[in-house]
């Protein structure tokens, strides 16, 4: 005997976050709660029982449209074992049932289930279970999938880097790329150094945020959205915010002593009649001291215009059930040749690692690997880091009113897409002159 119920946060969050089948941050209570209150969506917290015991689990989020319709969607739901037809079939059903109560129009789906898997050497990784059976069944039961996309067309990234943290730290880290692993030994060198930030912290985060995201040409939240999503998960769940900082004081003060060192290697060398050696020797020296002046000159800029210690990146990581994600991450435009970024993100891999979870998630890149893709830099960074490069199965609709479903997808797009146009006709006349 099966039966839908809305759960109480406790019975809810227990069997979410200890689920061993689905466990994810987008099926927690909190998100529900902070997409209450920052993307003014209506939680659900469903629960179908089998004979009275919870089998599976739903965070449904309902969008309110025009004319009392209404959309849900499940991210990254639903909670359950995807190799069980009768609970999935029977979850479908109930979801179903309560949507159409409420005027919907669709609900959309996307669960996390990989479908594809590589290591660091390109090496597909042989999955433990049939997707292609996962994928009939989902469509069987009525829902339609919408492709698999490439880029960050669906709600959820379709593709991300994940690292195994049941290996040990030293396999880890054996995995980063020669690059990854020379940057890191130099922002070491540099005396960069990463600390966890607490809420005091959150100014600089966003103002990193906003420096990231002017950068690459997009805004995509202010400074509340950060906020509030940092306090409302960290009342119970986890979100750790994870500063990298330089000390311009300390570089300038080694800078100075290794100039010190090439003045005094430089006066050793004989003033006459110099062999070859002793040229080459005196030619590479007189290198070196150029390009360590040069570095005393930009540091000293630097030092006089933001102080003795600036910090370089913020990145926010959730943690929730066996796994953490990083999130958000904002940084500097300069000194990127400190590599404090790549500082920081092995300082909070070594965290999740002594935290003893089993998955750190880089939460997003790409399927179109084209050498002109926009974003192929984003992804050859999160590549150098080892994961596993991962494919998930992507979104699904299930329609529950096909004429409306038709009106909201097609033609609402388009009709944007015209009035966009047209103001942008009309901004181009009144620049050229034009009535």
């Amino acid at each position: 005997m099966f039966k839908l119920e809305e759960l109480e946060k406790k019975e809810y969050e227990q069997f979410v976050k200890n689920n061993k089948y689905k466990s994810h941050f987008l099926q927690s209570y909190a998100w529900g709660e902070f997409a209450k209150e920052k993307k003014k969506l209506i939680p659900f917290y469903l629960g179908l029982k089998q004979d009275n015991k919870l089998v599976a689990t739903a965070l449904l989020l309902q969008k309110k449209l025009p004319l009392g319709y209404s959309y849900f969607y499940s991210p990254r739901g639903f909670v359950l074992n995807y190799e069980d037809e009768t609970i999935f079939k029977e979850m479908t059903k109930q979801i179903i049932s309560f949507c159409k109560s409420k005027k919907s129009i669709f609900i959309k789906i996307d669960p996390d289930i990989i479908i594809r898997k590589y290591n660091y050497l390109d090496e597909e990784i042989k999955l433990d279970y049939d997707w292609n059976k996962i994928f009939k069944m989902i469509t069987n039961s009525g829902f339609k999938h919408l492709g698999f996309t490439k880029n960050f067309e669906t709600m959820q990234p379709r593709y991300t880097f994940r690292i195994d943290l049941k290996q040990d730290l030293d396999t880890i880290k054996e995995h980063f790329s020669k690059t990854t692993k020379q940057r890191i030994n130099k922002a070491i060198k540099l005396g960069c150094e990463t600390k966890i930030g607490t809420e005091k912290d959150l100014d600089e985060f966003c103002r990193l945020m906003m420096v990231t995201e002017e950068r690459k040409d997009f805004v995509s939240y202010d400074s509340s959205y950060y906020k509030t999503l940092y306090k409302m998960y960290n009342k119970e769940n986890k979100m750790t915010l994870f500063l990298g900082k330089i000390h311009i004081d300390k570089i300038l003060n080694e800078l100075n002593k290794n100039k010190d060192e090439i003045l005094e290697s430089i006066k050793d060398l004989p003033k006459e009649n110099l062999s070859k050696s002793a040229k080459n020797k005196l030619k590479e020296a007189n290198r070196r001291l150029e390009s360590i002046e040069n570095d005393i000159k930009k540091y000293t800029e630097v030092n006089e215009k933001y102080g003795k210690e600036l910090t370089l990146n913020a990145h926010m990581l959730i943690e929730y059930g066996d796994k953490a994600w990083v999130l958000y991450a904002g940084n500097e435009n300069i000194l990127t040749e400190t590599y404090a970024n790549y500082y920081t993100y092995q300082t909070h891999l070594e965290y999740c690692k002594e935290q003893g979870y089993n998955i750190y998630d880089q939460f997003g890149t790409i399927g179109d690997l084209r050498k002109d893709n926009p974003r192929m830099g984003l992804h050859e960074f999160k590549k150098k880091f080892g994961g596993d490069y991962v494919e998930f199965i992507g979104e699904f609709d299930y329609i529950t009113n096909h004429l409306m479903y038709f009106v909201f997808t097609k033609l609402v797009p388009l009709y944007r897409k015209i009035i966009k146009n047209k103001s942008k006709k009309a901004i181009t006349n009144e620049i050229n002159g034009n009535k």
